[in-house]
């Protein structure tokens, strides 16, 4: 029982996690299975398992708040859960951990960027742009689903940070699009794990109604509480835990490539300091926008009138 209560208190924090910064329940939820003993395909099929009912809790709630886009939504998720049944079909039986540094050194690339463009106070590059293309939403999709289901966990690092990166919407609405589109993932690898593991979700049954109970009591206040982030926090934010989250299989590639061994104690130590330098830089990033909105001019530009600020979330969908 206190075994259940555990699973169940990882899935509250990865879900509030996940659902503040579009990222981290698959990645935490299968980390602590992991380290439980089960391996990593038994791991991902009940993390996704468990997502069918989090997802929906979550979905709802972000649209609760005016944090959806459905157009993003639908193109977004639809090829996404058609790659995550490939590929959690492929993950029953073969191990993908080889491609997990050159993701990660990606990934890493990609919230540097985040962690740059926020600390200069910017939200959106430009308010008046075209929506995403939809073979751009597909591509992006495909890849989130591929590698969310083969790895435990990626849909979030992978396509909140590409979508922030684009910089088309406001944070928000990346966010909770992101997570109400990974119902989809997440039904498109339950099906892939149901036809070659489904002895194992049904004897780790009691795991997954676990982390369902707690993942499904912390989103809807995980949406409450990004509807009133202030935007360039949240981004910053984000980068700051892509880069964060991926150290460790970056520093793995490395070790492989250069054959060299990397203690755990410098890890921590560039984690603490990616971290610290992170929240420094985003922190600087919404100070000065808000001088810059008070001063009624841009935040990268001192000498050009500021941006209309996006309308406030709605309270309500209705």
């Amino acid at each position: 029982m206190l075994e259940l209560i555990l699973v169940a208190l990882a899935g509250l924090a990865a879900q509030l996690v996940d659902g503040g910064i579009g990222m981290g329940f698959g990645v935490t939820s299968t980390t602590i299975l992991l380290l439980a003993g089960l391996g990593p395909a038994q791991a991902s099929a009940v993390v996704h398992t468990a997502e069918l009912g989090t997802t929906v809790v979550s979905g709802m709630s972000h649209w609760r708040f005016g944090n959806v886009d459905w157009r993003v939504v639908l193109t977004l998720g639809l090829p996404g859960g058609i790659a995550a049944c490939v590929a959690a079909t492929v993950l029953s039986r073969i191990s993908m951990e080889a491609a997990a540094p050159v993701t990660s050194a990606i990934l890493v690339a990609v919230g540097c960027n985040l962690v740059w463009r926020f600390s200069r106070g910017r939200v959106r590059r430009d308010h008046t742009a075209r929506a995403h293309s939809t073979p751009f939403l597909v591509a992006l999709g495909s890849l989130g689903g591929f590698v969310d289901a083969s790895g435990g966990g990626g849909w979030g690092p992978v396509t909140t940070s590409t979508l922030m990166a684009v910089g088309r919407e406001e944070p928000r609405r990346i966010v909770g699009t992101v997570n109400t589109a990974e119902f989809l993932v997440s039904f498109g690898a339950t099906a892939g794990f149901v036809v070659g593991l489904w002895d194992d979700i049904v004897t780790h049954f009691s795991w997954v109604v676990a982390l369902l109970v707690g993942g499904a009591i912390a989103a809807p206040i995980a949406a409450w509480l990004i509807s009133r982030i202030n935007p360039v926090l949240l981004g910053g934010l984000v980068g700051t835990a892509i880069v964060v989250l991926n150290i460790d299989r970056v520093a793995g590639g490395v070790e492989q490539l250069a054959d060299v061994d990397i203690s755990a104690g410098w890890l921590t130590a560039a984690k603490l300091l990616v971290g610290a330098i992170g929240v420094a830089a985003t922190v600087r990033g919404a100070l000065r926008a808000r001088r810059a909105r008070a001063a009624g001019v841009d935040a990268e530009n001192e000498h050009e009138p500021a941006a209309q600020d996006p309308d406030p979330a709605p309270q309500s969908a209705n």
